[in-house]
């Protein structure tokens, strides 16, 4: 089959590939329609890497991904061919203690798709542990299926957060994680968030949420915004989701005494805390790595509405014209949030 294939730093082909497809008893076989393009793939693509994770051999790219069930396996019964679904790409290995003690996503041995050595999902065809397969409402697109991935992330750090109903959150980077986090915080039950970037076009994405406050950051205090937001008592959550060093200058300031900062991007270096403030507020810090027992909960309120991810869909490529849809995604067009790559009706139907 063609595969979308990162060679090596600055390099993706298109190409055929050999790629295992036997249908265990508990899998399925799904023909792809629609993988959005990561963040964490387009650093593969500039990198070659991300910390220890090092591309050191051809690597599939995708991890986004909706499709259409072709085959499955002889013990499914939740799922049949022709179903519309959307898949989880982590797999950790159930006999694992972290499977065991609730929080799968920090299996030391997970199998995630397009984080080396592991294969993505940007081929034609792809068998999947049907666990981790989840069928998509007919209100929902294939679109939206395939976003369900960075919105569980969003889930996964409003869960980590405990967001109180009435809560005042402030979210830091509007890109598609932000973005997804904002929704997120909204869904948990803040009343207000206060969404900061650079980019004043991504921001605009929210111009119409009456429960959204949007700071472009370049004219605009945020820490005044929030003192006058909140009556001088700072934020209850502050998510971090710019993964900018410069972001932690002085971000307790935003917080109330007692909050809670959530780590959600990934800096390139290691950030120095300023412990002393972080005491004097008794803030608590937690982090976010993927997620854990969400991804259905964010296909649900996809579904029902309650979370509208379609204005994040910035452009969508052709399968065959996957190179250039990494090649303008790394070129970071600021009207861009969320490029996805479609397969041919041909391979996906």
């Amino acid at each position: 089959m063609k595969a979308l294939v990162l060679e090596k730093a600055h390099e993706i082909t298109l190409r055929d590939v050999d790629v295992a497809l036997h249908v265990g008893p508990r899998d399925v076989k799904i023909r792809m329609h629609t993988v959005g393009v990561c963040g964490s793939d387009v650093h593969y693509y500039q990198h070659g890497g991300i910390g220890p994770y090092v591309v050191d051999a051809p690597m599939i790219l995708g991890h986004e991904a909706s499709g259409v069930v072709a085959e499955v396996g002889a013990e499914v019964t939740h799922l049949k061919p022709g179903d519309r679904v959307c898949m989880e790409p982590g797999i950790p290995d159930m006999d694992s203690r972290a499977v065991r003690e609730g929080f799968y996503n920090l299996d030391p041995a997970v199998r995630f798709w397009a984080t080396p050595p592991i294969h993505g999902c940007l081929t034609p065809y792809v068998v999947h542990p049907a666990a981790f397969t989840f069928r998509l409402p007919d209100n929902v697109s294939f679109g939206e299926g395939a976003i369900v991935e960075p919105l569980a992330i969003g889930l996964q750090a409003a869960k980590k957060a405990a967001l109180k109903p009435g809560d005042v959150a402030v979210v830091i980077g509007a890109g598609t994680i932000g973005a997804m986090t904002a929704l997120a915080a909204l869904a948990g039950g803040a009343a207000r968030v206060i969404l900061a970037d650079l980019v004043p076009e991504k921001l605009a994405l929210f111009a119409h949420n009456p429960a959204v406050t949007t700071v472009d950051v370049r004219s605009t205090s945020l820490a005044d915004t929030v003192q006058a937001l909140t009556d001088g008592w700072g934020a209850n959550v502050v998510f971090e989701a710019s993964g900018s060093a410069r972001a932690f200058d002085h971000v307790f300031d935003l917080l109330c005494p007692g909050g809670c900062l959530v780590l959600v991007g990934i800096p390139a270096a290691k950030v120095p805390f300023d412990i002393v403030a972080i005491q004097a507020k008794e803030v608590r810090i937690e982090s976010v790595f993927r997620y854990a027992n969400i991804f259905p909960r964010a296909l649900a309120l996809i579904a029902s509405g309650q979370v509208d991810v379609k204005p994040f869909i910035s452009r969508t490529f052709a399968f065959e014209d996957g190179i250039a849809a990494f090649e303008e995604a790394a070129a970071g067009r600021v009207t861009d949030v969320k490029i996805q790559i479609e397969f041919p009706a041909a391979e996906a139907a």
